[in-house]
């Protein structure tokens, strides 16, 4: 059974960092694209950004140069650092694969305020 448990979220201020944690299970994950992908209240989720087998990455544009990703094939993990957090960054975080699936986890919420 494939799962997905992040962690790591947390409140912080404006400005500040953040690292994300996900940690995937029942997959091949070394031969799997990832994502990651947050929601808010009312709204669809939406994409934050992908990465590749291989470690390439694409961050979608609204958080490009704040956000990355990396991913630890031997440890089946993936990561979400989240620089100069802003207001508009509050949401639950999800990780996925990079198409998608029915195999969402319970996010972890992170809260930007002052």
């Amino acid at each position: 059974q494939v799962r997905f448990v992040e962690s790591g979220g947390g409140l912080v201020q404006p400005g500040e960092s953040l690292k994300l944690t996900c940690a995937a299970s029942g997959m091949d994950f070394s031969r799997s694209a990832m994502g990651w992908y947050r929601q808010t209240p009312g709204k669809q989720r939406e994409l934050v950004g992908t990465i590749t087998m291989a470690g390439s990455v694409n961050v979608v544009n609204s958080m490009k140069g704040r956000f990355t990703i990396t991913r630890d094939n031997a440890r089946d993990m993936m990561y979400l650092h989240m620089n100069i957090l802003k207001l508009e960054d509050t949401a639950v975080y999800y990780c996925n694969f990079a198409s998608g699936s029915p195999f969402w986890g319970q996010g972890t919420q992170v809260t930007v305020s002052s």
